[in-house]
């Protein structure tokens, strides 16, 4: 098997979606700056803020909402999903692509049913159990499965035969060295250099439990000496934080270059978002994990793996309060000792080269 010369990417809505693939498209590119790369998207979705800067071709498709049952009638049915897949077959053709590589969404469902129209090589990577809706679709056309956690096997039949080769990470992330950009970084927030950080950020879209929770603690936080840098989220009403704290307490609404956020800190915390436990663990970083409760648990299941490998906290987003804060964050966030001991617990558990480990798988599937 030669090079790739094109591939297609599908997957979008989301952060979790777009981040892998857009740090997979960078690992492409390093090895073959010569590589066609064409990233298939929907209108409303976050690929539209974050791809075409990358400077990769984005090609909008119709996608729509599937029901969260799959099974074969879902695929029989609706003449739009057909609509959108003759799109996506469109672009497939287009580029003369060798591979689909999808990582979730509703823009991947057409993707994967023009691949497999075409008997061309497909590929899945998935960060979720249970898997999302689109992927579980695509599973019925591929045994090409990629996941990024070793816990993902054991804990869904559906994936019990993947290969685990890890999350793509973008690579500002995945080389970076805490400790060397710290000082930097905490000056880029106007924060102090000599008084330990919790970085606070609730995953893309931010969480209001967590921000509230936090700034309640602000007081105590600060009068302990403990400066927060904390991202709010874009889509949430930001929460007053108290004026007149004795040491910075720095608010955000977005932060798009997270890596500073990351050598700022001593500790986190978050959410248990796919993206969030690979780019934390990957870098040793502590987190407490505060997973988000309206769901499947998904982040719950993300994140117990590395807690129980000693690498951060869990705690019920019920149970989050200022007090518990204040009881958990200050007397952890001032024992250096146990802060390195669960770094260190946390990169023991995460891997950085999921990019590179997902390259080789692509290009064995498309060799098979």
């Amino acid at each position: 098997m030669g090079p790739l010369r094109s591939v297609v990417l599908a997957g979008g809505g989301t952060g979790g979606h777009v981040y892998p693939l857009l740090a997979f498209a960078d690992c492409l590119r390093r090895h073959d700056p010569g590589v066609r790369i064409t990233c298939l998207g929907t209108p409303r979705g976050m690929e539209n803020e974050l791809i075409p800067p990358h400077g990769y071709d984005l090609r909008q498709i119709p996608a729509y909402q599937l029901p969260r049952s799959v099974n074969m009638n879902l695929v029989r049915t609706p003449g739009r999903m057909w609509t959108a897949a003759r799109a996506a077959g469109k672009v497939i053709d287009e580029v003369q692509a060798d591979v689909v590589v999808g990582f979730g969404g509703y823009v991947s469902v057409p993707a994967y049913l023009a691949a497999w129209r075409r008997e061309l090589p497909m590929v899945i990577h998935e960060v979720n159990v249970p898997p999302g809706v689109a992927n579980r679709l695509g599973m019925k056309f591929t045994k090409n499965v990629a996941v990024g956690f070793p816990h993902q096997p054991s804990q869904a039949e559906s994936l019990r035969d993947a290969t685990v080769v890890g999350v793509p990470l973008r690579r500002s992330i995945a080389a970076l060295d805490r400790y060397a950009l710290r000082n930097a970084a905490r000056a880029h927030f106007g924060l102090r250099p000599d008084l330990p950080v919790l970085f606070v950020a609730g995953g893309s879209s931010g969480a209001r439990s967590i921000n509230l929770a936090v700034s309640g603690a602000a007081k105590e936080l600060a009068r302990n000496g403990v400066q927060v840098l904390h991202v709010m989220g874009a889509r949430n009403e930001p929460v007053p934080i108290p004026s007149d704290l004795p040491v910075p307490y720095v608010t955000l609404p977005y932060l798009s270059e997270m890596e500073l956020g990351y050598a700022a800190a001593d500790l986190m915390l978050g959410r248990g978002g796919a993206m969030t436990c690979a780019e934390v663990a990957a870098i040793g970083l502590p987190t407490i994990y505060v997973p988000y409760p309206h769901s499947n648990q998904e982040q719950k299941r993300n994140a117990l793996p590395v807690v129980e490998a000693g690498g951060g906290l869990l705690v019920d987003d019920a149970e989050l309060t200022p007090d518990w804060l204040e009881r958990t964050v200050i007397p952890l966030i001032r024992d250096p000792q146990r802060l390195y001991a669960m770094g260190a617990a946390a990169s023991a558990y995460g891997r950085r080269d999921g990019d590179e480990a997902l390259r080789s798988f692509v290009i064995e599937a498309v060799a098979r």
